[in-house]
């Protein structure tokens, strides 16, 4: 027994459990910014929901199961944040400039699902990509290189 708690104490075990576990903030950030792009223009298409899975689940690896549960969280999380600077304040936090820039991309994605580009969702990838530390230049660039992608 003392063994065990040895174990878990041990600085591999600290550091992979500190890993682990923001490596769970970012994908609950990532989702629930994800979600609030989606829904912050009074439509949450189907459009929308399907991207916003597809990426999660790409992004994250992550089983069906996972994904449910993800989402889940990620929706109370929107519901429940009072601005976004909790989700991008994590992400700049735990990402790198790529992985920011990654997000910006996936918040374009998101918002291009449905075929209509509401100025609220416009305007929140703008705010997110300013909290995140991403340029104005890279935002458009991202911007651009999904559209050339639809």
């Amino acid at each position: 027994m003392f063994e065990k708690i040895l174990e878990y104490l041990s600085p591999k075990s600290v550091t992979q459990q500190v890993r682990a576990l923001s490596e769970q903030e970012v994908q609950l950030a990532a989702a629930a910014l994800l979600v609030h792009v989606s829904v912050v223009d009074g439509d949450y298409s189907e459009e929308e929901q399907d991207k916003l899975k597809k990426i999660l689940k790409d992004r994250f690896s992550l089983s069906a199961k996972d994904l449910s549960a993800l989402l889940a969280s990620a929706e109370k999380e929107e519901r429940d944040a009072v601005d976004i600077y909790g989700f991008t304040s994590v992400l700049a936090r735990e990402l790198d400039q790529e992985g920011r820039q990654k997000i910006v991309e996936m918040l374009w994605q998101v918002t291009f699902a449905d075929g209509i580009v509401h100025e609220f969702e416009s305007n929140l990838v703008w705010r997110s990509a300013e909290l995140l530390g991403v340029s104005t230049r890279d935002r458009i660039r991202i911007k651009k290189k999904v559209q050339a992608g639809l």
